[in-house]
C-alpha cells in the first residue's frame, strides 16, 4: 500500500500541510515515488494515529519527536516525566482560574473593579501576574 498525501490526510480527517509540517518536524519521513511524490504505507497510517493520540494527551510536536526518536524506555520516561509535571502545571492554573470565576459568580455587586468578595477568593498574587503587578507591585488591600 502506498497512499499519496491527500489519501492519507483525508483517512485522518487532516489537511495536507499538517502532515507536511510534521514531516519538516522529523516526525513523518514519507517515501517518494519517480516523480517524487510523497507516499505513505502501513507504518506511516501507524505513526499518525500515535502522533494524534499524543497531541489529545496534551504532548506537543517537540515532544512528540524526542518520544518517537528513542528507543530507550528510560529516555522515554524522562520526556513523559517532564510533560506530566508540566500538564499537573496547567490544570492546577486552570483549577485557580475556575475557582476565581466561581467566587465571581457567588458575588452579587454590580462594580467589578470593587468587587470586595475578589480578594477574599484570591489565594494571593503569583510572581509577574495579579492585581500587584497591575498597581506597580504594591500589594492591594
Amino acid at each position: 500500500m502506498a497512499l499519496p498525501i491527500g489519501a492519507l490526510a483525508e483517512r485522518f480527517g487532516l489537511a495536507t500541510h499538517v502532515l507536511r509540517h510534521w514531516e519538516a518536524m522529523g516526525l513523518l519521513t514519507p517515501g517518494r515515488d519517480a516523480a517524487g511524490r510523497r507516499r505513505y504505507g502501513a507504518a506511516h497510517l501507524t505513526r499518525v494515529a500515535v502522533i494524534l493520540r499524543g497531541k489529545e494527551a496534551g504532548l506537543g510536536l517537540p515532544a512528540l519527536r524526542e518520544l518517537l526518536a528513542t528507543t530507550d524506555p528510560e529516555a522515554r520516561r524522562t520526556v513523559l516525566r517532564r510533560e506530566q509535571a508540566a500538564l499537573r502545571r496547567r490544570i492546577a492554573a486552570a483549577r485557580a482560574s475556575l475557582d476565581l470565576i466561581d467566587c465571581a459568580l457567588d458575588c452579587d455587586h454590580e462594580d467589578l473593579d470593587t468587587l470586595p468578595a475578589l480578594p477574599a477568593c484570591s489565594r494571593g498574587p503569583r510572581p509577574g501576574r495579579g492585581p500587584a503587578v497591575l498597581s506597580g507591585g504594591a500589594p492591594l488591600s
